[in-house]
């Protein structure tokens, strides 16, 4: 594993040592000073309207791209927006699509999104600060700051302020009650702290890295705790105001008709989205403001001759968190930091460039946000919708950046695949065997007479398990799909834990991911409980979410069910989708420790009598009997 703070490669030229061909380039796109940008819809016409001819490859093909994904039919985006930093100035700034499709109003770029959970880089950011002013450490329990917070696990006396903002709490994920709205409301994180004291630990804080929403929510009352000010009100005070971010705020309050992009949903506008996950998903801004933002990281904590943070917290969030935990089956793949979903962003790394990373997403919304604190460079896509390829834009139009100024002296070649040979003997596949359990629905793995895997995935909604996936062992190491070069399997034991690990080459063909499928669980002894077994096939409706939720408002109702697997008895299929423990005739417990992605949101179930019938309570979250099916 490389070091994620070592100096630049010394072949790639800085940015200020661009030749003179480079820099005319540049300054006659508009792309130095003054600011190139423009709005308009799937045209994007303007008032000041782009000469195609002037601009640069990188920016000519980003927009293309955005073009072509607003012109094709059926998309579910409908609005993008995006900007581009250089050294410290916006060089592109450009909206395209609507801010209200129905009624035909183009989007600009000052019109603003819902960031998703980008907001966490904020979040960390004010952590950092009090940091900074000696009213937290980070490698504190946050129960000695925040003597409220309590779990039913013991060792919720061991979580620490860092392990909050880095995925490494143990918190069960993410407090699914009354996530998005269309009206404000601010008792979120008061939910989900009372939600956190009726829950265990899925793993003991630091042992692994588990994405987790809860964790950055938690920081809103250790703010109010610390400071006396509501979270919201702190960031405003101590970021958005002085970074001159006048376009960026939480919803507190319905944002002003035509400052904000409205949801398109089955061809009709809806109102504002209002995020109720402030501190882990709750900004509403601009790719232009949050381009302030990355200002003051590319220049360590100072903001025009002020320094906001030190130096050491903006490096501190940057450090790769990985080496702190204890099960890491994928450590080249997921090298978090203190807010940053990766601080060796795949894409740009494949080319030598450190860049740190991060993705946000809501109901309506996706974002990607990419930094590079060495070469200067950083990038802010947001889209109304979930289609428009946000990842491989960003990437792509920051390496043809690069290599237009002289960072890189071409773009990284595409990896070319091939499929090794097969292994020689055939290694034995006896451990291999069985149901692998995550958040999401199970993947059974089974043994072929000729020696190959075959590999299922249960459908969530068909309740049964989908087409076979053959795998054969090859040379490498890997289970490789019949027929495939870009997609493989591995399985990798660490401790007591057997994990599926998935292998696919990146759509850019630039970088392999890995992502733990889901971890093996053991065949049980004993027989589903009696009162468990008389569950089975019961469903209970959702009832606790306020009627202004957006999933009140469009989905349809939401149920718990009850099922048992055959392939794995004994377990509680929940929905079709997670396996737990029974811990007793009323509980369920969490039974995976899954690092990553797929163990993020695991559930236990309390079934309570309220007048004389059974309820099922995940949390705060309440669902009442229903039916039988």
């Amino acid at each position: 594993m490389s070091d994620p703070n070592a100096a630049p490669d010394t072949r790639f030229r800085s940015p200020g040592s661009l030749s003179r061909r480079q820099s005319l380039r540049w300054a006659a796109a508009g792309l130095a000073t003054p600011l190139l940008q423009a709005c308009g819809g799937s045209s994007s016409s303007s008032a000041a309207p782009i000469i195609a001819s002037a601009l640069p490859e990188s920016v000519a093909w980003c927009r293309n791209a955005i073009l072509a994904k607003l012109a094709k039919s059926g998309t579910a985006t409908s609005a993008v927006s995006v900007a581009l930093m250089a050294d410290d100035s916006v060089v592109w700034r450009e909206a395209f699509g609507y801010s209200d499709r129905e009624k035909g109003v183009l989007a600009t770029p000052d019109v603003r999104f819902n960031i998703g959970s980008v907001a966490k880089v904020v979040t960390a950011l004010a952590v950092m600060i009090l940091r900074d002013r000696g009213q937290l450490t980070l490698d504190q329990p946050l129960v000695e700051l925040l003597p409220a917070f309590s779990m039913l696990s013991p060792a919720f006396a061991q979580v620490t302020v860092r392990q909050m903002i880095s995925h490494s709490s143990g918190f069960p994920g993410f407090n699914k009650r009354n996530n998005w709205s269309f009206v404000p409301y601010l008792d979120y994180a008061e939910d989900t702290m009372a939600s956190l004291a009726q829950s265990h630990l899925k793993h003991e804080p630091g042992e692994l890295a588990v994405y987790c929403n809860d964790g950055f929510t938690m920081v809103e009352p250790l703010v109010k705790a610390l400071t006396g000010l509501p979270f919201a009100e702190f960031v405003q005070r101590e970021i958005f105001d002085p970074l001159g971010m006048s376009l960026s705020a939480y919803p507190l309050k319905f944002a002003a008709e035509g400052t904000f992009v409205h949801p398109y949903y089955q061809g009709h506008s809806l109102p504002q989205e209002m995020a109720t996950t402030l501190a882990t998903g709750g900004i509403l801004s601009t790719p232009t403001d949050m381009l302030k933002f990355a200002r003051l990281l590319m220049n360590e904590g100072v903001h025009e001759g002020r320094r906001i943070v030190s130096a050491a917290s903006v490096q501190e969030m940057g450090l790769e968190q990985s080496g702190r935990t204890l099960i890491n089956p994928s450590p080249p793949s997921w090298r978090w930091g203190l807010g940053w979903d990766t601080v060796r962003q795949k894409g740009l790394d494949s080319a030598g460039l450190r860049a740190w990373g991060k993705n946000g997403g809501t109901y309506f919304f996706l974002s990607e946000f990419i930094v590079l604190p060495e070469a200067r460079l950083a990038m802010f896509i947001s889209g109304c919708g979930y289609d428009y390829d946000s990842l491989n834009l960003a990437e792509g139009l920051l390496l043809r950046v690069a290599a237009e100024r002289g960072l890189i002296p071409a773009l990284p070649t595409p990896i070319v695949s091939t499929t090794p040979p097969l292994a020689s003997p055939v290694p034995d596949r006896t451990a291999l065997v069985g149901v692998y359990a995550s958040e999401l629905p199970p993947v059974q793995v089974f043994s072929m007479d000729d020696g190959s895997l075959a590999l299922r995935h249960w459908s969530e909604t068909a309740r049964q398990w989908e087409s076979t996936t053959r795998l054969r062992a090859r040379s490498d190491g890997n289970w490789w799909v019949d027929g495939q070069s870009t997609i493989c399997y591995r399985f990798q034991t660490v401790g007591n834990h057997r994990y599926l690990i998935k292998r696919q080459l990146a759509p850019g063909l630039l970088y392999w991911g890995e992502l733990p499928l889901g971890e093996w669980l053991p065949p049980l002894e004993t027989p589903l409980p009696a009162a468990w077994q008389a569950r089975l096939g019961m469903q209970w409706l959702y009832v606790s979410d306020s009627p202004d939720m957006v999933i009140s408002r469009l989905d349809p109702p939401r149920f718990a069910r009850v099922d048992e697997l055959a392939e794995l008895p004994g377990y509680v299929f929940y929905n079709n989708t997670q396996l737990m423990s029974v811990v007793n005739d009323t509980t369920t417990g969490m039974t995976v420790k899954l690092p990553g992605n797929n163990g993020r949101d695991l559930l236990e179930l309390r079934v309570v009598v309220v007048d004389g019938q059974e309820e099922i309570h995940i949390g705060t979250q309440v669902f009442k009997k229903h039916l039988t099916s």
